[in-house]
């Protein structure tokens, strides 16, 4: 049995936030519109306004959502400072928090995401994030750094999914958008019942042709929530959710390919095929059902419980190999919280526990032209994870808060290679590891990030037998808050992140991929976020009218890093741009008339660890308008259009790092146009 087991010791917050409220505007899917000081914050047990919570946390909402086309959460998420989500296909998704991709070559890896209550990342850290459509966000919590005790081990952060509106209504809605590359968006959306009584059912079918050649996609997921108030003590909520997706992987470019013909898949090399021949591709039907019990003992205990289980088939014909995978899991998460006012001083307590168990089964065959051919591995996982946590927060007068924590986490992995005679075991022990940690916001907290089930396993069905977890200790102080009348809000942060044993992937010329750990790196970084409400229902024709910009700066670099021979140490982290800077501008009149512009600056990339490859700089442009109205009390009008990347820009996201034979560029589309209708009959 391969065994990891973790302590992250003592997330303590030493802050002093201003008392008055923040606001901007938030809209859902009601009119009129909420603000920012309406949303409460619900990472780590909180539950209070983003102002009072004294972590590097970033929201996204419906009215950040709604700003672009409505098939992506991408550019949405990418308006937040120290978060990068990328595609390197449609469909195919990787989301970077500081730098955390560098261990992702695809996928969503080392950031742990749960779907309301439920762990949505499988007990090793891995996540389908495109299991979910679009419609199925309606606001996003990012904890970025170590995640913290309350979620166990994980460098890149944490992310929370709250799934139901914050203002509840019956509706029955359908949209429609469409653009370029026969790109088509659909769905439906009824919400039955009443504020004790929601029910949610949603269904979405995306298609498109894709900019490059060899990425098509389409997806169809359909989904169901429930949310019963039992009485004024118990909430039970329930959902279920199936996805079917597939979508092409045209493969990475050298930049000899890119620069000529960047809209080109991968072509033949020696004695791999190219994408197209090898019909490179991924076919992923996901099930996943969860349940929740919110249960209120007295005016000082409460009580959250969900279990779920997922279910996962994912056939992957590569470049390489033809590969089936079954993943089945399942889990659960308790929290108890304790919260009592001691004269002018709020205590709360939360403590609970987290556990996860799978059972995975991995065939790899050789691809001959799209068709899985010979067996060369079938291997067994069976994976156990679980974590303990507690956390302590008093609330002082005047605005300052103490919060102080700790977490047990520990990992299992057994991997049993049933394509060999007799049958082989892989056995590898992790030793236990405690990390003090103290902080003020000025935070210090300790993280560890154990290997996923993929990075254990090479591509090629061998096994990594001396991959260690990660570790470090994040140095964190910021601030938030309002000014001028509650017109201009800010939140500026800035951090030093040393981290030791790094996991990072490598791809041989075999297109292989692989992992092995970097030695240290050093991370520095300021992120900054600020808005400005220029009108605020305070003139005849502009009604919630302002602008934003975030801001983030990166100074990554590896600490003693060698490789065999060769020696990179103080050489840029790659995958992780320098500056990144985005600006906006919302205008949102009184007869329903809207425009939101959005530029986008991201700095040069290099793409190895030897600094002698690299994605150029780019600048994005994205505008949509729009007219949104109420045609009477039971019918709602929305129709849009809009463009992504206006400035007709050559730019790769999604870019694989370290690849043999210098294949890092996935193009992303130039110019290109959608347009779209939202009709909603609004129900009493």
């Amino acid at each position: 049995m391969k065994t990891f087991a973790l302590v992250n010791l003592c997330i303590f917050y030493f802050s002093f936030l201003s008392a008055q409220s923040v606001t901007d505007t938030v809209v859902t899917d009601t009119l009129p519109a909420r603000t920012l000081e309406e949303v409460i914050i619900k990472a780590y047990e909180h539950n209070r306004k983003l102002a009072d919570v004294a972590a590097p946390v970033s929201y996204t909402g419906q009215e950040q959502l709604n700003r672009f086309n409505n098939i992506s959460i991408l550019p949405a998420l990418n308006q937040s400072p120290g978060v990068k989500m990328e595609e390197r296909s449609p469909g195919s998704y990787r989301l970077n928090i500081r730098g955390s991709s560098l261990r992702s070559p695809f996928g969503v890896r080392d950031v742990k995401i749960y779907f309301d209550e439920i762990p949505l990342s499988d007990p090793l850290g891995n996540t389908y994030l495109n299991q979910l459509s679009f419609y199925n966000f309606q606001s996003i919590e990012i904890i970025k750094g170590a995640a913290g005790s309350l979620y166990g081990a994980g460098i890149g952060g944490a992310m929370l999914i709250h799934s139901m509106p914050l203002q509840w209504q019956k509706t029955a809605t359908v949209d429609y958008s469409l653009g370029t590359f026969n790109t088509t968006n659909l769905n439906f959306n009824v919400k039955a019942g009443d504020n004790d009584h929601q029910n949610v059912f949603n269904y979405s079918h995306q298609n498109s042709n894709g900019y490059r050649q060899q990425s098509q996609m389409h997806r169809d997921i359909a989904s169901y929530e429930s949310r019963l108030k039992i009485s004024d003590k118990q909430t039970l909520h329930a959902f279920m959710l199936y996805s079917d997706l597939y979508y092409q992987t045209p493969g990475g470019l050298t930049f000899a390919q890119y620069d000529t013909n960047p809209g080109m898949a991968r072509p033949h090399a020696g004695t791999n095929l190219g994408a197209v021949e090898a019909k490179a591709s991924v076919y992923q039907k996901t099930f996943t059902t969860g349940f929740s019990n919110e249960y209120i003992f007295n005016d000082y205990w409460e009580n959250t419980t969900a279990v779920y289980g997922t279910y996962t088939d994912f056939i992957n014909p590569g470049i390489r190999v033809y590969e089936i995978r079954k993943e089945p899991h399942f889990g659960g998460r308790t929290v108890f919280r304790f919260k009592k006012q001691i004269g002018k001083t709020i205590l709360q307590i939360n403590f609970g526990s987290e556990a996860q168990k799978g059972f995975f089964s991995t065939k790899d065959f050789a691809n001959k032209y799209g068709t899985s051919d010979t067996l060369q591995t079938d291997d067994a996982t069976n994976i156990w994870q679980y974590i303990i946590f507690a956390q302590a927060d008093i609330k002082l007068p005047y605005g300052w808060i103490v919060t102080a924590g700790a977490s047990f986490n520990k990992s299992s992995v057994q991997n049993t290679r049933l394509s060999n005679v007799p049958p082989t075991a892989q056995t590898q022990v992790f030793q236990n590891k405690i990390l003090p940690t103290v902080s003020v916001y000025a935070s210090v907290a300790g993280g560890f990030s154990t290997p996923t089930t993929s990075e254990l396993i090479h591509t090629n069905g061998t096994i990594g037998t001396d991959l260690e977890p990660e570790d470090g200790v994040d140095y964190e102080t910021g601030v938030r808050g309002s000014l001028l009348h509650e017109k201009l809000y800010f939140d500026i942060n800035g951090f030093i992140f040393d981290l030791n044993n790094t996991i990072v992937q490598r791809i041989d010329t075999s297109g292989v991929y692989y992992y092995v750990n970097a030695g240290s790196t050093k991370q520095k970084g300021i992120e900054t976020y600020v808005s400005y409400r220029l009108a605020d229902h305070i003139t005849e024709f502009f009604d919630d009218t302002r602008v934003f910009a975030s801001y983030t700066f990166n100074d990554f670099h590896y600490g003693s890093f060698k490789q065999v021979n060769t020696d990179f140490s103080g050489n840029y982290m790659p995958g992780v741009a320098k500056n990144n800077f985005v600006v906006g501008l919302d205008v949102n009149t009184k007869t329903g008339l809207y425009a939101h512009l959005t530029y986008t600056y991201t700095d040069k990339t290099f793409l190895n660890d030897a600094n002698t490859a690299t994605a150029s700089s780019y600048n994005l442009f994205d505008a949509r308008i729009g007219y949104r109205r109420k045609l009477s009390s039971k019918w709602k009008l929305e129709v849009f259009i809009g463009a992504d990347n206006l400035f007709n820009t050559k730019y790769s996201l999604g870019n694989d790092i370290n690849a043999a034979a210098g294949r890092y560029y996935n193009a992303a589309p130039k110019a290109n146009y959608f347009a779209g209708i939202s009709l909603s009959n609004l129900r009493r």
